[in-house]
């Protein structure tokens, strides 16, 4: 807070939308951009603030199935994901994260119910968490493995441990690793659906989905990662799989042998789907 009592802005990362905590002036860097799986652009880092995008930004919401909402800012900011807002019995949940909030937003998400828990993929979907989480006064797992990418540590962000977590009854969260250490999928298990963040992608023909450890960087997942993801995919019962960009959409029916097909093709490579195929 500055000497005349008025709160210091929150800055965000232009290229990632990554907030940083209260400062007078921008951050010097951003851990995430610089880390190898993302990139500073060619015109170096970039900074703005909430106030500034509130001014020709707003939050788009779509209903994409029954109890499931995707929303996503307008125009695009940052990465430009998607984030998920979860009806259930037991509570709502908003799976990965935005770096605008506005009250028009909080508005609709109190009208269907309110935010009880959120749960983060991984680093470059940590967006403006914090603020989300203290909004509505809920907690955000996010996995231990990747506390070193937290750039604004706060009470309602709790840190998990091992494997998996239930966090409200039919929601579980399970941590993959690959693209990071702690990277995580979201299992909807009354649904049997998989929101995999970047743990994989689907594929343009939402036929296959692809493993990276490094999508701008087109930095594939060794083999052996890629191999022990598939083996602990095959404990979840899921039929569709959700992604966090739009134009990567969703495979809406069969999308586990969807995953089963692409991972034999990126372990034996395309001519083995090519003869499955024929």
């Amino acid at each position: 807070m500055t000497k005349s009592g008025c709160h210091m802005p929150k800055f965000l990362c232009t290229a990632c939308g990554v907030q940083y905590p209260e400062s007078p002036i921008p951050p010097s860097h951003c851990i995430i951009c610089e880390d190898p799986r993302q990139f500073v652009p060619k015109t170096g880092q970039g900074w703005t603030t909430p106030e500034k995008l509130a001014v020709d930004h707003f939050n788009a919401f779509r209903k994409i199935a029954p109890e499931l909402f995707a929303l996503s800012t307008m125009p695009r900011f940052g990465i430009g994901q998607r984030a998920f807002l979860i009806i259930t019995p037991s509570g709502n949940v908003l799976w990965d994260c935005l770096s605008f909030l506005d009250s028009a937003t909080v508005e609709i998400i109190r009208l269907l119910g309110g935010i009880k828990a959120i749960a983060i993929s991984h680093p470059h979907f940590y967006s403006a968490m914090v603020t989300w989480g203290r909004t509505f006064e809920c907690p955000i797992f996010v996995h231990e493995a990747d506390r070193q990418w937290v750039v604004e540590p706060d009470a309602s962000v709790e840190f998990w441990t091992g494997e998996s977590k239930e966090i409200l009854t039919g929601i579980t969260i399970h941590r993959l690793g690959g693209h990071f250490p702690g990277s995580t999928v979201l299992h909807w298990l009354g649904r049997q659906a998989l929101f995999p963040g970047d743990t994989m992608l689907v594929a343009p023909d939402e036929r296959h989905v692809s493993f990276m450890w490094s999508y701008p960087n087109n930095v594939p997942l060794p083999a052996a990662k890629v191999e022990r993801i598939g083996q602990r995919l095959q404990l979840l019962d899921f039929d569709s799989i959700y992604s966090p960009f739009w134009e990567r959409g969703e495979i809406k029916r069969n999308a586990k042998e969807a995953v089963d097909r692409s991972i034999r093709r990126q372990l034996k490579g395309p001519e083995a789907t090519e003869r499955t195929s024929a």
